[in-house]
C-alpha cells in the first residue's frame, strides 16, 4: 500500500508506558519521534488518541455513574493525551494543530474536516481529540470517521501486538497471525479489531484497517515505507 495520508489511531493505555498509569514521558518521546520520522518523508499524519490511562467512560458506568457523564469525561481525558502528543511533536520541531469533537478555547477549535484537510495538506500535524464529541462513541469509531472524513489512505491502529491473530497471543501461545484479512472474514471469524460501529464505518466506506506493534521502534517508518508490517484489514 501507498500512504500519502494516514490516521495514526493510539491507545491512551500505551501512554502508561512502564509506569502503568498516567503519561510516561519516554513512551510519549517514543510515539512522537515514529511520528516525526514519517511526516519527515512527506506523510501527512492525523492522530486519535484514547483516554483509557486516565479515565474511561464505561469504567465509571460500571461504578453506577450515568453513561453520558461518564463519557464526557473520557473525552476530556482523550484531551489531556492529546495535548501531550501536542507538546511532545513540538519539541521535535513539528507544527501541531489540535482539533476537538469538543471545542475548548482556548486549548483547541472544533474539528471540521475542511479545518483538518486545509491544515494537513500545510504540513501540519493534526491531532483530534475528543472522540466523536458524542457520548456512546468509542475513539475507534472517532478514528474511523476521523479517517473517512479526511479521506486518509488507511487508518494505522498502534497497538502493543504485531497484528491481528485468531486468538490473543499474550493468552495463547498457539495463536497464528494473519497477514491480510477481509472485512467479511474477520467479521466471520468474530476478529476484535475495533469495536463494531468503527468497523462497519470502516467497511462500509472501503477504508483499510493496519494493525501493527507501535512499540517497536521503526515500525511506522517500515510501513509507511511499503515493508509487510503488521495486519492489512480491506
Amino acid at each position: 500500500m501507498k500512504f500519502n495520508r494516514v490516521l495514526l489511531k493510539l491507545s491512551g493505555e500505551a501512554l502508561e508506558g512502564s509506569q502503568g498509569y498516567g503519561i510516561d514521558p519516554v513512551r510519549l518521546a517514543d510515539y512522537a519521534a515514529e511520528v516525526k520520522s514519517v511526516v519527515d518523508e512527506g506523510v501527512q499524519v492525523a492522530i486519535v488518541i484514547g483516554g483509557g490511562n486516565i479515565f474511561r467512560g464505561l469504567q465509571g458506568t460500571s461504578e453506577g455513574m450515568d453513561r453520558v457523564q461518564g463519557d464526557y469525561m473520557g473525552m476530556l481525558a482523550t484531551v489531556i493525551n492529546s495535548m501531550a502528543i501536542q507538546a511532545a511533536l513540538e519539541k521535535l520541531g513539528l507544527k501541531v494543530k489540535l482539533l476537538s469533537g469538543l471545542a475548548i478555547d482556548p486549548i483547541c477549535d472544533a474539528m471540521s474536516r475542511r479545518k483538518a484537510v486545509s491544515h494537513l495538506a500545510q504540513g501540519h500535524v493534526v491531532v483530534i481529540a475528543a472522540g466523536t464529541g458524542n457520548p456512546y462513541f468509542t475513539t475507534d469509531s472517532a478514528s474511523a470517521l476521523r479517517a473517512i472524513e479526511i479521506q486518509a489512505d488507511a487508518i494505522l491502529k498502534g497497538t502493543r501486538v504485531d497484528g491481528v491473530y485468531t486468538a490473543d497471543p499474550e493468552k495463547d501461545p498457539t495463536a497464528v497471525k494473519f497477514d491480510t484479512l477481509s472485512f467479511d472474514e474477520a467479521y466471520q471469524k468474530g476478529l476484535k479489531i475495533m469495536d463494531l460501529t468503527a468497523f462497519t464505518l470502516c467497511r462500509e466506506n472501503n477504508m483499510p484497517i493496519v494493525v501493527f506493534d507501535m512499540n517497536q521502534k521503526g515500525n511506522l517508518l517500515k510501513l509507511i515505507r511499503g515493508e509487510a508490517i503488521g495486519t492489512v484489514v480491506r
